[in-house]
């Protein structure tokens, strides 16, 4: 975490975080500041306090809660806003990660910050609490989990499910292990929502262009049109003035032409005019495919913006795995070795390899550690994994070269994120299994 993280929970009400808190608030500190802590945190019996008449306050749940109930049911600009009337200092100016994770150890603090949390929530989800408090039995409670994970409505039934009275430690777990299932599905539409916004993009950009030359066309027939029948009127004015006489006075060869060539402009005008109408009808459905376009875009900022909340929250559990709170792996052994990276998240992996019952070793392609100790690397792995959007083109180009020539297989990470070394690894590991079957 950056050295504004430490000088807010440092600053957070004028006085350091470890003489204002209890060892549990502190220990959650140190997880929080990616310290060691001098104990392990003992598993908690229960995910919510004993069963009383009332909803649960988010310091009485279990501390394992508060990083996906701060990610999933506060925006970060409502997560700023609270920490602004706690008059935290420096507040304005951090990033999305450093207020999450001082939500998250707000929650614990009932004195100091989680009592305007507890209401802050309350308020935003008051009729989703009014419809789930309807719910007098487990049951209950969860159909209408059920039909919020349908429907879409997930932070405020997620928020009403944990605080709810009568929900049991069963459904607590079951809507927890939801919230984390939704960062696989987030990430796998992802892509398929990208390609559509610019597939969308580049049909509108056709479209709109076609739409400015037809619109350019039309005006131009228009001034057109108007300036024939003011020619043809002003030469009908200056034919009688010069005659001398009315319409009806001269020959009826002349008047008959005439009136064939207001007739014609009038079938022209009208032709024109309902051009015109389809004209504008279709740039009304552009318009509509240009807000179907600009609302994709927000659902996949959004999208975005969950993933990678969903991933810090994943990512703040690695190093809790004796809590039970790690993704199921079984690794057997497995020799992994990861090729490139950021620095700050290979602790991270490290922990996911490991507890998974694998060996796990890092090359990070050339930036401290010697290209020459690649193919020694790759000769101990079992298999070779690397994140194309975070390592050279070198290092990627001798981790293949030094696979094929080993005759170790090699898996090219669309991302160097968590949950994309996750999948891949879990996919392996179910393929290894059946083959073993």
């Amino acid at each position: 975490m950056s050295s504004l993280s430490g000088h807010l929970r440092s600053s957070l009400y004028g006085l350091p975080l470890e003489a204002r808190t209890p060892p549990a608030v502190a220990e959650l500190a140190a997880l929080a500041a990616n310290r060691p802590q001098t104990a392990p945190i003992q598993k908690p019996q229960s995910l919510k306090p004993k069963t009383v008449s009332r909803r649960s306050r988010i310091w009485e749940l279990n501390s394992h809660l508060h990083c996906s109930i701060i990610g999933t049911c506060l925006s970060a600009a409502e997560l700023r806003r609270l920490l602004v009337r706690l008059k935290v200092a420096g507040i304005e100016t951090a990033d999305e990660h450093e207020l999450h994770m001082l939500g998250v150890l707000l929650a614990n603090r009932p004195e100091e910050g989680a009592k305007l949390l507890q209401k802050t929530l309350d308020r935003r989800h008051q009729v989703t609490i009014h419809q789930f408090a309807k719910a007098r039995d487990d049951a209950s409670i969860a159909a209408l989990w059920r039909k919020a994970i349908t429907g879409g409505d997930i932070p405020g039934a997620y928020w009403a499910v944990l605080t709810h009275p009568d929900s049991s430690d069963r459904l607590v777990q079951k809507a927890f292990g939801d919230i984390h299932m939704l960062s696989h599905l987030m990430g796998a539409t992802n892509c398929a929502d990208l390609q559509r916004m610019r597939r969308l993009e580049d049909e509108n950009a056709v479209l709109v262009d076609k739409l400015d030359r037809q619109q350019k066309q039309l005006h131009g027939g228009f001034v057109e049109r108007d300036r024939k029948i003011e020619r043809l009127t002003k030469s009908l004015a200056d034919k009688i003035q010069h005659d001398g006489g009315s319409p009806a006075d001269h020959g009826g060869d002349e008047i008959m032409t005439l009136r064939a060539t207001i007739a014609d402009l009038s079938r022209q005008l009208a032709s024109e005019a309902g051009r015109r109408e389809r004209l504008e009808q279709r740039q009304k459905a552009l318009e509509e495919a240009d807000r179907a376009r600009r609302a994709a875009e927000e659902e996949r900022d959004a999208l975005r913006h969950e993933l990678e909340t969903i991933e810090r929250g994943i990512g703040s559990m690695i190093p809790d795995a004796t809590a039970g709170s790690m993704p199921s792996l079984d690794l057997n052994g497995l020799a992994v070795l990861y090729v490139g990276g950021r620095l700050s998240q290979i602790p991270q992996l490290r922990a996911l390899v490991e507890h998974g019952g694998g060996e796990f070793l890092h090359h990070d392609g050339g930036i401290e550690h010697a290209a020459a100790l690649l193919p020694g690397l790759v000769g101990r792995a079992d298999v070779t994994v690397f994140p194309v959007d975070c390592v050279s083109h070198n290092a990627m180009t001798s981790a293949k070269r030094a696979c094929q020539q080993l005759n170790k297989p090699y898996v090219a990470l669309r991302t160097s994120s968590l949950t994309c070394l996750l999948s891949s690894l879990t996919s392996r590991a179910n393929t290894a299994m059946m083959e073993t079957a």
